[in-house]
C-alpha cells in the first residue's frame, strides 16, 4: 500500500507496528529553491560556499550551486516522522549514499518502503530512495526505526513564518567598488575602539587608506590596549577634537584625502569645520545626510533623506537634499532614481506644509531645478513603497509603489522611519553626508561592521564620481 504526502491536511496520523506490512510505502515531493538552501544553512550553520556562493560554486566539481546533502536526508526524516510510521516513531539508525547532486529547480520524490519487520523490538527497516525529475537516483539508503504501538492522530503543527534577510544589495554595493583603488580617508579623532576598529576594518576590506587625525599619544595608547595594529598608518597629530576636525578638513582642501570619516567627536564639530566659509569644504549645495538601506522585504535599494542633519529643512534646503540623494543613487547604479516626497497624505493640503513643499519640488523637477531623477509627491509612506496601496487609492504615478528615494518632511520623521526599518524590519543601513567637496562617512558606536563597510563603499563611489567631475571642470 502506498501513502502520499497529504495536501493541506490539518492532522497527521501514524501507522502502528501492527498495521505496518512489508512493502508499504510513503512519499513526498519537494522542489529545491534558493530559500530552501539558505534556510538549511541558517539552521545547520553549514556555510560551505559550494551551496551559497555562485562564483565559488562555478569553479567546483558541479559548476553550480548544489543543495546540502542532508537537505535530502531531512526530507526522509519528514516522511518517517509524519507518514510512515508517523507520530511516535523513534529514529534508531540511518545510512545514506549520495549519488547525484541536487541543484536549484530539481524536484525530488522522497520515498520510504518497508523491507523488514522485527517483532522482538517492534523495529522496522525501511528502504529510502530519492529520485529527481528525470527518474535518476539522487540518494539511497536504509533507515531503522522503532514503530509506535499506539494509534496517534494529532493536529498538524502550524509552523512560524520564517523570513531570511538576504542583503544581496549590500553585496552588490561591494561589487561596485571591488575594482576601484582604495581612497585616502581622514579618520577624524578616532579616539575610541569603535572608531579606530571601524577604520581598520574598512582598510582591510580594501576600501580606504586611513589617515588618523587626532592626538597621537592617545590613538597609539588605544591601539595598544585594544590590540589593534596601526603599524605603517599615517597619523596627523592634533591636540583635541576641534583641532582634529580642522586638520582633517585642511587635508581635504589640499587634495590629500578623498573622503572624511567621523571618529569619536560629535557630529556638529565635524560639520562646523566642513562648513567654515574660509577654511571649510562647503559648496553651493546644502549638506544633507542619506541613509542607504538594504530592506529585505523591498525589491530595490531604498534611500531615506534627511534623517541626521537638517532638522526643519526649508523648500530650498529640500531641493538640495533631493539633488544630493539623486546624485548618490546614480553613482551606485540607479540610472533614473524615483523620488517620493513623503507626507501624511497624498493630496495637497494647505494645512499640511509638507504637502505644499512636495508640490513645489515636483514643479522644480519639471523646470530642471532638480535633475537626474523622477520626482513625485506628496505621497504617504504606504503609497510610496507599495504598488497595491497605490492602486487601492487610485494613485497614478511613475514613483508610487516603487520609490528609490524617500524624502522626509523633517529630521524627526526621517530618524524614526530609519530606526524602524533597522530594528523592526532587519534592514542594513549605510550613512553618508553629501553636498560638500568630499563625501563624509558618519559612523556610530552602535553601527555593525557591515554598516561601516557599506558606508565606506558608498563614500568610495562618491569620491571617484567627485574626482571625475573635477577633472571635467578642469
Amino acid at each position: 500500500m502506498t501513502q502520499s504526502e497529504p495536501a493541506g491536511d490539518s492532522q497527521i496520523e501514524n501507522r502502528t507496528y501492527a498495521e505496518i506490512q512489508v512493502g508499504d510505502s510513503a512519499a513526498l515531493v519537494r522542489t529545491l529553491s534558493q530559500w530552501d538552501i539558505e534556510l538549511f544553512a541558517v539552521m545547520s550553520g553549514d556555510v560551505n560556499p559550494t551551496h551559497l556562493d555562485p562564483d565559488f560554486a562555478a569553479q567546483s566539481l558541479f559548476h553550480k550551486v548544489v543543495a546540502h546533502g542532508m537537505w535530502g536526508g531531512a526530507l526522509i526524516s519528514t516522511v518517517l516522522g509524519t507518514q510512515l510510521p508517523g507520530p511516535g516513531t523513534i529514529y534508531l539508525a540511518q545510512d545514506l549514499r549520495f549519488l547525484r547532486p541536487v541543484t536549484l529547480g530539481d524536484t525530488l520524490e522522497v520515498r520510504v518502503t518497508v523491507c523488514e519487520k522485527h517483532d522482538d523490538k517492534q523495529t522496522v527497516l525501511l528502504d529510502c530512495l530519492c529520485t529527481n525529475q528525470h527518474g535518476e537516483t539522487v540518494i539511497s539508503g536504509h533507515a531503522r526505526v522503532k514503530a509506535p504501538s499506539e494509534k496517534i492522530k494529532w493536529r498538524r503543527a502550524v509552523l512560524p513564518e520564517v523570513r531570511i534577510f538576504e542583503h544581496r544589495r549590500y553585496q552588490e554595493l561591494l561589487k561596485g567598488v571591488k575594482d576601484l583603488p582604495a581612497v585616502r580617508t581622514a579618520i577624524v579623532h578616532p579616539c575610541d575602539t569603535a572608531a579606530l576598529a571601524g577604520a581598520l576594518e574598512a582598510a582591510q576590506a580594501g576600501l580606504i587608506v586611513p589617515v588618523l587625525v587626532g592626538p597621537r599619544a592617545r590613538i597609539e595608547a588605544l591601539a595598544l590596549s585594544e590590540g589593534l595594529d596601526i603599524t605603517g598608518i599615517e597619523i596627523v597629530d592634533a591636540p583635541h577634537s576641534h583641532a582634529s576636525a580642522a586638520a582633517a578638513v585642511a587635508l581635504g582642501r589640499a587634495g590629500q584625502v578623498g573622503a572624511l570619516m567621523k571618529g569619536s567627536l560629535h557630529t556638529d564639530e565635524l560639520i562646523h569645520a566642513v562648513l567654515d566659509r574660509s577654511t571649510g569644504l562647503r559648496t553651493e549645495r546644502r549638506l544633507s545626510h542619506v541613509f542607504l538601506f538594504d530592506v529585505p522585504a523591498y525589491p530595490r535599494p531604498l534611500m531615506i533623506t534627511d534623517a541626521a542633519i537638517n532638522i526643519q529643512p526649508s523648500l530650498d534646503d529640500k531641493r538640495d537634499i533631493c539633488q544630493n540623494a539623486i546624485d548618490l543613487a546614480r553613482v551606485i547604479g540607479i540610472r533614473q532614481p524615483k523620488v517620493a516626497i513623503l507626507s501624511a497624505v497624498e493630496t495637497v493640503n494647505p494645512a499640511i506644509p509638507s504637502t505644499l513643499d512636495a508640490a513645489a519640488l515636483c514643479k522644480m523637477a519639471e523646470r530642471g531645478q532638480i535633475s537626474g531623477g523622477i520626482v513625485d509627491g506628496p505621497l504617504a509612506f504606504d503609497n510610496a513603497v507599495s504598488l497595491e496601496a497605490a492602486r487601492t487609492k487610485g494613485i497614478v504615478s511613475p514613483v508610487a509603489g516603487q520609490a528609490d528615494i524617500l524624502l522626509v518632511p523633517d529630521l524627526e520623521a526621517g530618524n524614526m522611519l530609519a530606526k524602524q526599518l533597522t530594528f523592526f524590519d532587519g534592514a542594513d543601513a549605510a550613512g553618508i553626508v553629501l553636498g560638500a567637496q568630499l563625501p563624509i562617512i558618519l559612523t556610530s558606536r552602535a553601527d555593525s561592521a557591515k554598516t561601516r563597510i557599506a558606508s565606506c563603499a558608498a563614500a568610495v563611489l562618491m569620491a571617484y564620481a567627485n574626482s571625475g567631475r573635477r577633472e571635467k571642470q578642469a
